[in-house]
């Protein structure tokens, strides 16, 4: 792939260039989980909310409110084309065959519709809020946050003359590729793409994941390496026949939480193992990978009813990746489990060196993998040719903040990550048992 970034971004001469151009582009987990409230909750409504972090960046001075208007209405009106349905029902995702009930495409080319929402400022941030059915809100997450990063890229790359939009990309480009060198050095690495929502670009992306799979994957007479695993971007799996990576997300916990909230402390406690009884139901006992740090990872697997340990394996988010693999390791082997078949994937914030440590670390002891997010695909730090940081990424996210008219919650296992009402994040830690955790700095 061979794309001259600079003078792409020194010729934005449209009325509009769209930065979403498919319903596809977005990360697979979200059509999984879109699918999943379809058919278990289609009247529940829920409200989300984009949140910065970083609250030094103040994203209304560098962001218009009417430019991001433009950009989600382009979003709204979009559909899928029937090449991507028939691609979506067809299509194997791993190793099941139509995993989308033909119901469900059916309803997703003919009724689905993105949700209104609302925008304005405050204290220099932006604050967007999307508000109706949860089959209406839920695919927003994606699309809005890639696109909020996009235009803080484009407003900063607007600052450059084409000389220095050469030296930026040149530069980037020079740390990607001493990035997948170090990892082609390692075997039996298994990585994927899981940069989606934060990227600099959708064009980088993409230049991004065909790197790294033309580096690290190899196919020839003598052997066959696969340590790129394929991309959670849906888009960018069906354009360039990748595997499709990514199954649910902290959003169906608290949401469930929530709902069950009204109900008595056991009830409100019980709704994070039901969540999986009803996603495994779901999906036919496929895609049984676990996100359990929603409200404290030591709490869920000490409360875990026994087969909960028969699923295939466990995503790590917040905590530390070598504490947390430690602990669902010795979890397995209390309950009767071999290690050695289950999946062990971290996807908080990585970048390359930890990857690596990570790999050698669980080698041998479980199917470790890493999801590499925004470290690979808006990794600008120290790019920019006159020494400016407007290229760093942020930490933007975008949480589910009621459902069914009752505030969410998420604890986390790092306390800069906990949301929710005060008086709530009270309650949930006393009814789930989950201490105070220590606050981490958090990069993205």
């Amino acid at each position: 792939m061979n794309v001259n970034f600079a003078e792409r971004a020194h010729n934005h001469n449209w009325k509009l260039d769209p930065i979403v151009r498919s319903l596809l582009d977005t990360d697979f987990y979200k059509l999984l989980m879109l699918q999943f409230i379809w058919k278990n909750f289609p009247q529940v409504s829920v409200t989300s909310e984009i949140h910065n972090r970083t609250l030094k960046v103040k994203l209304a001075e560098r962001i218009s409110a009417d430019a991001l208007r433009e950009q989600l209405e382009h979003v709204r009106g979009l559909r899928l084309r029937r090449s991507e349905l028939v691609w979506l029902a067809g299509n194997t995702f791993y190793g099941v065959r139509q995993i989308f009930q033909p119901a469900f495409l059916d309803w997703l080319e003919h009724d689905f519709r993105l949700s209104d929402y609302e925008i304005h400022e405050h204290d220099g941030q932006l604050v967007i809020r999307f508000s109706g059915l949860w089959t209406e809100v839920t695919l927003w997450e994606v699309y809005s946050l890639a696109i909020v990063s996009e235009m803080k890229t484009r407003a900063a790359l607007a600052e450059l003359s084409e000389i220095e939009l050469d030296v930026l990309y040149a530069r980037a480009k020079t740390r990607l590729w001493n990035k997948i060198e170090k990892l082609r050095a390692v075997e039996g690495l298994r990585l994927s793409d899981f940069g989606t929502r934060r990227r600099h670009s959708f064009l980088w992306q993409e230049y991004c994941v065909q790197a790294a799979a033309q580096a690290l994957n190899t196919r020839n007479a003598i052997h066959t390496t696969d340590r790129f695993s394929g991309t959670s971007n849906t888009a960018l799996a069906y354009k360039h026949d990748l595997e499709a990576i990514g199954t649910n997300a902290h959003e169906l916990p608290m949401a469930m939480a929530a709902m069950a909230s009204r109900g008595s402390d056991e009830e409100l406690r019980a709704s994070q193992y039901q969540v999986l009884e009803l996603w495994a139901k779901s999906y036919g006992n496929e895609l049984l990978i676990m996100l359990p740090d929603t409200f404290g990872t030591t709490q869920f697997l000490q409360g875990a009813p026994d087969w909960v340990a028969g699923w295939t394996g466990e995503r790590i988010d917040s905590k530390d990746p070598f504490v947390a693999g430690d602990e669902y390791i010795a979890w397995l082997v209390q309950r009767g489990q071999n290690p050695r078949t289950k999946r062990l994937i971290a996807s908080d914030g990585l970048d390359v060196d930890t990857i690596i440590s990570l790999h050698e670390y669980f080698n041998g002891r479980i199917r470790f993998s890493a999801g590499w997010g925004t470290l690979l695909t808006n990794d600008f730090r120290d790019c920019h040719p006159r020494g400016e940081d407007t290229f760093e990424p942020i930490s933007l996210v975008c949480k589910v903040t009621s459902a069914d008219g009752r505030p969410t919650v998420k604890l986390s296992d790092n306390a800069s990550k906990a949301t929710g009402p005060v008086e709530e994040i009270e309650r949930y830690r006393r009814v789930f048992g989950s201490p105070v955790p220590a606050e981490e700095p958090v990069l993205v």
